[in-house]
């Protein structure tokens, strides 16, 4: 195992101090979350009770083949907490998601719970968004004329030349569990997520951006020896 799969099953075992028994859970996607999701399942075998909602195909086949217990996001609303990743974050909890394509089913499901703890290694954590590119989700309807716009927003938040991407995987377009398409814009450093994520939104044919702005409420950062823990109110500690 790397020293970043250990940095981030260390952050993936502090997220349980932040469950309990009787919890209604939402579950990420992606290595960290799986992390978090495979630490998660022996407590379960053991006797804690969660019904868990899932943010994606590749999470529920995960959860499933672990033995968790899962129900629809519409029965289950409001979760107690959610526990899920980042491709990026800053120490005021904003962060870039959807590098694994569920930005959109990640949203809502971050959004219907109490409280949202995200879990990464310290490569994740930035002083600045945007080294990562920006996932768009978009409906394949006009597209192309949806990218133009896009680029068209950039500009006049003052972000030029943006290399706006469509996703490919294994040679083919790429599409979200809902059947989308993924832009990955390439904005650089980003200057105000505030500003910058409803001027995206706000795009005829954007399904979602993966911004995600005043949704976190915990970070809980894997490095070496430790894992730091950054709430919302920014307030931080550091636990061995």
């Amino acid at each position: 195992m790397s020293e970043q799969d250990n940095l981030k099953r260390a952050a993936a075992a502090k997220a349980l101090d932040y469950v309990a028994d009787g919890m209604k859970l939402g579950l990420g996607t992606g290595s960290t979350a799986e992390a978090f999701i495979e630490l998660l399942a022996p407590r379960v075998r053991g006797g804690l009770k969660l019904l868990c909602a899932s943010s994606s195909e590749r999470t529920t086949t995960k959860a499933r083949q672990l033995g968790l217990s899962l129900a629809a996001l519409d029965d289950l609303a409001p979760l107690d907490v959610t526990v899920d990743g980042a491709d990026e974050a800053d120490r005021e909890l904003t962060l870039i998601k959807g590098g694994g394509g569920a930005l959109l089913r990640e949203k809502i499901v971050a959004a219907a719970s109490r409280r949202m703890i995200v879990i990464a290694d310290e490569s994740k954590l930035v002083a600045r968004l945007g080294k990562y590119p920006l996932p768009v989700e978009v409906l394949e309807f006009g597209h192309k004329v949806t990218a133009r716009h896009l680029a068209e927003t950039f500009a006049a938040q003052g972000y030029g030349n943006v290399a706006i991407t469509l996703r490919q995987r294994a040679g083919a377009v790429f599409r979200s569990d809902s059947g989308n398409l993924i832009y990955d814009c390439a904005l650089g450093a980003i200057t105000s997520a505030a500003k910058l994520a409803p001027a995206i939104a706000a795009i005829p044919g954007v399904v979602e951006q993966g911004l995600f702005v005043g949704i976190a409420t915990t970070l809980l950062v894997g490095h070496p020896g430790e894992v730091e823990v950054i709430e919302r109110e920014r307030s931080a500690a550091t636990e061995a």
